[in-house]
């Protein structure tokens, strides 16, 4: 990162021994008003901002944020498309595959993927209705009908 981005110009060259020392209005974004306001809470250089608990607190936050695990409705997600992928192709169980086990019962409560997979059947019918209901509008176009084109 180029630290000239962060701070202000009159600190652009600045080592960071001098900008831990500098007051807050030396950060980009930081107005006399907010550094004033920082002042009267006790907070009068970036260092003294750096060494508040809370800061790092926000900063751990933050990071943590970014690593952490998928939310509820995501592993939820994840699992129906495991048992899809199951239901598909169901060598694709390890154990299964070494153990040489040649059929997969499949729990009664799962769609029998035979018979409608995934809801294509009515999948289907929508597809061939929307495609009549398509030639109806469009069949006015037809030069043979009487159309304009």
């Amino acid at each position: 990162m180029n630290i000239d981005n962060i701070v202000n110009q009159q600190f652009h060259g600045k080592s960071f021994s001098e900008l831990v020392n500098a007051p807050l209005s030396c950060l980009s974004g930081i107005t006399e008003q907010q550094a004033a306001a920082f002042a009267a809470a006790g907070v009068h250089t970036v260092g003294d901002l750096a060494k508040m608990p809370v800061v790092n607190y926000a900063v751990a936050i933050r990071a943590l944020a970014t690593c952490e695990g998928a939310s509820s409705k995501e592993q939820a997600e994840e699992c129906l498309l495991d048992d899809a992928v199951e239901m598909t192709f169901p060598a694709s169980d390890p154990i299964s595959v070494d153990s040489g086990i040649t059929r997969i019962e499949v729990a009664p409560d799962r769609v029998d993927a035979a018979r409608d997979h995934q809801g294509a059947q009515a999948m289907e019918a929508h597809n061939e209705e929307a495609l009549r209901n398509a030639e109806v509008r469009s069949g006015y176009l037809q030069k043979d009908e009487g159309g304009n084109r």
